[in-house]
């Protein structure tokens, strides 16, 4: 059955009641069927949510989004949907876009979903994920499998986020029986109890004369290893490596209270 936004209202409102949770962001598809995406969110919780519709296409990239807040951390949650036959190119391309809109120097990313690329195996779709993820510090933490049936034994759905802002977290497979998908429960430690005056963490020294610095140099690079290049994924790579040193370079780590 497609779940519309007719069916969702009157399944939450009516018999899809979660105790304690509310409907905090969902993106239904309008013309396919057998598919959508939805976060519930404890009512003990603040939430807020965010439009991120106008992203979606349906099959290439199903998401939504809402912001938490825990003491000194504020939290973006997207949860996505791509199935197997969707346009990847899409799917990257609309992801970025959205991380590029929503990313802030406070606000900490956790993207969790059914992306169909298995984890377990190195893939060009895996290596272009990693790649679109690194400049957010986003890290796969699933490295088990989610999905068992047969012979087969993939880890097809995800779960992403900061391990340097995390660095307290527990990943546990859950087998519900009622899918051919296993559950992901991911518990993230943390104490607001306490909050040091004095804690240093690593940043990126970033202002308009380090932004400048990394407009000259990639003004005066020469790309030709880039541009004489045949192959689109050597060519990406040659890119992404020139890109990044550059980068690093301009942008440099310093510790910061």
């Amino acid at each position: 059955m497609c779940l519309t936004e007719h069916h969702l209202k009157y399944l939450q409102l009516e018999k899809f009641h979660i105790a304690n949770y509310n409907l905090g962001a969902h993106y239904c598809r309008q013309q396919c069927e057998k598919s959508g995406v939805a976060i519930f969110v404890h009512n003990s919780l603040g939430f807020t949510n965010i439009d991120i519709a106008q992203h979606c296409k349906e099959q290439d990239i199903e998401i939504c989004a809402l912001k938490l807040s825990f003491g000194t951390h504020n939290i973006c949650i997207l949860t996505l949907y791509r199935a197997p036959s969707g346009n990847f190119s899409t799917f990257l391309l609309q992801l970025n876009i959205i991380l590029q809109s929503l990313c802030t120097p406070r606000l900490h990313f956790i993207i969790c979903g059914d992306i169909n690329i298995n984890y377990l195996k190195e893939s060009g779709n895996k290596s272009q994920l990693d790649n679109l993820s690194l400049p957010y510090n986003l890290a796969s933490i699933i490295n088990f499998p989610t999905r068992v049936q047969n012979a087969s034994a993939t880890a097809i759905d995800n779960i992403f986020i900061d391990v340097t802002q995390f660095e307290s977290y527990m990943i546990t497979p859950i087998i519900s029986g009622v899918s051919d998908h296993d559950a992901q429960l991911l518990t993230i430690c943390t104490d607001y109890s306490y909050v040091p005056t004095h804690k240093s963490k690593t940043v990126r020294k970033i202002n308009k004369y380090t932004i400048s610095d990394l407009i000259d140099k990639l003004s005066c690079k020469s790309w030709d290893s880039v541009f004489n290049c045949e192959d689109v994924n050597a060519m990406f790579n040659f890119f992404l490596n020139i890109y990044l040193r550059i980068f690093y370079s301009s942008f440099p780590l310093k510790k910061s209270n």
